[in-house]
């Protein structure tokens, strides 16, 4: 991975690995797949798990392409078993994995594991294609890339869970979807579209409705730093406007370079050069406000003590100078805390890193996949388009420029962002025994479902909480909407699981 963050936190799944900065996103969790949206866990710290766990990868033949039956190729995708809780005629939980690694942490923690353990279900944990140790191909060209779509993904679901169920004897059993962020879209997807295969599904931060344009996400950033403090986020767009008004200036580039401790002097060559840095600085409360107060420790997570707290004290703190410098500090405590030495901020040198194609690649982990996502399914560009939000610099534009300097697309992506929502609905999603938590404080929560669509589709909003809060393993420093946020999504699988 880059020292640059990958914002595209979505969902959108939820853990935070250190991504390029470039395109903030969903989703994004352990680089865990279920709750996708980030996670910062090494492979050290994945073979830790594994070896503490006891759980070991599996692998099933899958097809490359579900809608070309003349296409008889076939690949292998990994996933999990936990076998631990599950009793005779007890259901099927399948957890979905997302734009990152899958981690076998969620094998043996988190409020799944408790359902199933007073269930009796058994648990399995499918690696989403193109993702992970899942390749399908031999790299990840853009002419092989045509094969990663939530479409595609969604067969591998179908076909995984028809011959899982044939071959252990589970084709009488209920079988209940779980997924954050982007794979709490699938979840639901999965039961709106094979509702024969997938009796129920709980569809956690998940942002069902594709958007090009998301700005609405820095209008949440804004509305939860506010929310410690009135004057925090008019703090910040003011150290950001002081910012964007100092790279109009090139005598000014050494001061930035050395306060935000960047790795090679700064250069401005464009607006793509002058938006990268500004969008990667912006990432530093976009991830904290995400994630705010988790708990993603049980993962490996790294900077779980960073919260809006913190990023709020800092930002009033007078002593510090400024709100420009106070600005900077926040970066020096974010590199600190990921122990970086620098920032990358050369958008020449996140392009180069974004389009090498080999499965050693720098951004083989899920950047370079997911962003082709976005730019060919779901848009979900966190731009600073709208005035209600403290960051400035990073339009539209920047993010669909990318498309065509990493993939050379030139398709409109409106057109295919349409065609997701038809295909699956949007908000208006028509289905049933689907539940749908989301936190307030999460800015995914705009693209998701927060009111009930019908009594056997309903919302669980949790105040106060953040992406795929719910999800997470109970502790006693939890808020007491998020217990009974838990508590209700294990009724609802009771009685759906009555059905």
């Amino acid at each position: 991975m880059t020292e640059d963050q990958f914002h595209i936190k979505m969902a959108l799944g939820c853990s935070l690995e250190k991504y390029p900065a470039a395109v903030v996103i969903v989703l994004a969790c352990v680089f865990l797949a279920p709750c996708a949206a980030h996670h910062r866990s090494s492979r050290r710290n994945e073979a830790l798990l594994h070896a503490k766990s006891g759980v070991h990868e599996q692998w099933f033949t899958q097809r490359l392409d579900h809608f070309n039956g003349a296409d008889p190729r076939v690949w292998k995708q990994r996933y999990f078993v936990n076998e631990s809780f599950y009793r005779a005629g007890g259901p099927v939980f399948l957890m979905i994995g997302g734009e990152g690694p899958a981690s076998p942490a969620w094998m043996q923690y988190g409020s799944w594991m408790l359902y199933a353990q007073k269930l009796g279900a058994l648990c399995l944990l499918l690696e989403h294609r193109f993702y992970g140790k899942s390749h399908p191909t031999e790299d990840l060209s853009a002419v092989n890339l045509r094969f990663l779509s939530s479409r595609q993904a969604l067969a591998d679901l179908a076909h995984f869970r028809s011959v899982t169920a044939a071959t252990r004897g589970l084709a009488d059993s209920k079988w209940v979807a779980f997924g954050g962020s982007y794979p709490g879209s699938l979840a639901a997807w999965f039961r709106l579209k094979y509702p024969h295969l997938v009796h129920a599904s709980v569809a956690t931060s998940a942002p069902v409705h594709a958007a090009v344009n998301f700005p609405e996400y820095l209008e949440v950033v804004w509305r939860s730093l506010a929310a410690e403090n009135p004057d925090c986020p008019l703090l910040v767009k003011k150290a950001s406007d002081t910012l964007v008004d100092r790279l109009n200036d090139p005598t000014t580039y050494d001061n930035i370079t050395n306060d935000f401790r960047l790795c090679s002097q700064l250069q401005i060559q464009s607006e793509m050069d002058s938006a990268y840095l500004l969008e990667s600085l912006a990432g530093n409360f976009m991830d904290v406000v995400q994630y705010n107060e988790d708990n993603r420790g049980f993962e490996g997570a790294v900077g779980t003590n960073v919260t809006i707290k913190v990023l709020c004290s800092v930002m009033l703190d007078s002593s510090l100078g400024e709100p420009y410098d106070r600005f900077a500090a926040v970066a020096r405590l974010m590199q600190k805390t990921f122990s970086q030495s620098c920032i990358n901020a050369q958008y020449k040198s996140y392009m180069q890193d974004m389009s090498n194609t080999s499965w050693s690649g720098p951004e083989a982990g899920g950047g370079r996949q997911w962003v082709y996502q976005t730019c060919t399914e779901f848009g979900f560009y966190q731009s600073t388009d709208s005035p209600n939000q403290p960051f400035t610099g990073f339009p539209l534009p920047y993010f669909l420029q990318q498309c065509a300097d990493i993939y050379n697309l030139g398709a409109s992506l409106d057109d295919a962002v349409q065609q997701t929502n038809e295909e699956y609905g949007g908000y208006d999603i028509t289905s049933s025994r689907i539940v749908f938590p989301n936190g307030s404080i999460d800015p995914w929560h705009a693209l998701g479902v927060t009111q009930d669509i019908a009594s056997d589709l309903p919302a669980v909003f949790i105040k106060g909480t953040a992406h795929c809060a719910n999800m997470y393993p109970p502790r006693a420093e939890d808020l007491p909407q998020l217990g009974l946020a838990r508590d209700r999504i294990f009724i609802l699988l009771q009685k759906w699981l009555a059905e």
